[in-house]
């Protein structure tokens, strides 16, 4: 049989970014569950520059891969944020120190080697439940695959896991994930006569402090499982003007917020409306656009929840939650419960030093293997 370690080293080496077509690592995780008997559907798409991007549902003999109704599914993403060129381990893994390292060596392709032998040797006899791996593409470009797979009602979980580094913590709670452009609008006019215009850039400034007082007041609601334990505000990109001489005509900026379980995903915005109300009634003229890009609620799956439970036993690790964006948040609106869990540590991922212990790896392949042929509750 694989192990994990062996099988991580070749996915690694796939190239995956999220610009890129996902079917090379698809193919040869699909080939690998051919080979352990299990059966797939795939459902291909394209994404907005043409490529062509494959979810797959994948099941074991005796289950169908176009039956919606499953007991649990474990779903994993097949694309990695892109890489420095100068990292020479990114699709040339090594080995060092006891943690493998690599582009989406936990972010996470190490939870797919891990699955992948832990099914390897199972037969039908084994499962006492239906069970599917759901692999996903564009994850990291806003959950794209996830929203499409269940825009497409392709599928209806009762319980998901959904692979991401918690260091094998099964994480019951995260918060969730908004993204906005906010495009705001001056009148161009030659700097030398600053009064025949309006600076876009000084308006767009003006709001941007207004957000900033936003995300102190959003401080006062906190959910103590997280840290920190309140929805986080970010100003993370601004652009505007067209040249030195021009009182800037436009300016824009992303603003991202992560919302605590149970919190209004449009507070953010709807507090901005209201600061845009302040701001004109001294500058009457004052234009703006709010775009909302992502808007995905937190999810938290209760201390008491069947698979939370299920992990924490089979792990002997207490539940934890996590601060970032995944696709549990969109699993858990159809879900009974939704858990993340997997190997690694987040904190080294998106960056030339993420790793996987080899320990959590082989440890990862055998909690999955006993999740997967426990009975249903």
């Amino acid at each position: 049989m694989n192990s994990a370690l062996s099988l991580l080293r070749e996915l690694v080496k796939i190239p995956s970014i999220s610009s890129l077509s996902n079917r090379p690592l698809v193919e040869y995780a699909s080939g690998f569950l051919h080979e352990s008997g299990w059966h797939t559907r795939m459902l291909p798409y394209r994404d907005s520059s043409g490529n062509e991007k494959i979810n797959v549902i994948a099941v074991p003999p005796g289950q169908d891969p176009s039956e919606r109704a499953i007991d649990l599914a474990l779903v994993c993403h097949t694309d990695t944020v892109p890489y420095d060129s100068a990292w020479n381990e990114a699709v040339q893994p090594a080995l060092r120190d006891g943690f493998l390292h690599g582009c989406g060596a936990c972010d996470v392709k190490g939870f797919l080697a891990c699955l992948l032998v832990a099914l390897s040797d199972l037969k039908p006899q084994d499962f006492h439940r239906s069970i599917c791996i759901v692999l996903t593409a564009d994850e990291e470009v806003g959950c794209v695959g996830a929203s499409r797979l269940i825009a497409a009602h392709a599928i209806a979980p009762r319980h998901v896991v959904v692979g991401e580094p918690t260091s094998l913590h099964p994480a019951r709670a995260g918060k969730g994930y908004c993204l906005a452009e906010i495009r705001v609008y001056g009148k161009e006019a030659h700097s030398a006569h600053p009064s025949e215009g309006a600076s876009a850039i000084y308006r767009a400034a003006r709001l941007i402090l207004k957000v900033q007082e936003i995300g102190s007041l959003l401080m006062g609601e906190r959910h103590g499982a997280f840290d920190p334990p309140f929805c986080t505000v970010n100003v993370g990109t601004i652009q505007g003007g067209s040249a030195k001489n021009i009182v800037p005509g436009e300016c824009r900026f992303l603003i991202e917020w992560r919302p605590i379980p149970g919190q209004d995903t449009r507070q953010v915005v709807c507090a901005l409306e209201r600061a845009v109300e302040q701001i004109q009634i001294e500058d009457p003229d004052f234009r703006h656009e709010v775009m909302t890009l992502r808007d995905q609620p937190g999810f938290d799956a209760g201390a008491n929840s069947y698979i939370v439970q299920s992990l924490e036993r089979i792990t002997g690790n207490p539940s934890i939650a996590i601060p970032f964006g995944s696709e549990a948040n969109l699993f858990s609106q159809l879900a009974e419960d939704v858990v993340v869990f997997g190997p690694g540590d987040m904190r080294t991922a998106h960056s030339s030093r993420e790793r996987v212990s080899t320990v959590e790896l082989t440890e990862c392949g055998l909690y999955l293997r006993e999740l997967m042929v426990s009975p249903p509750i």
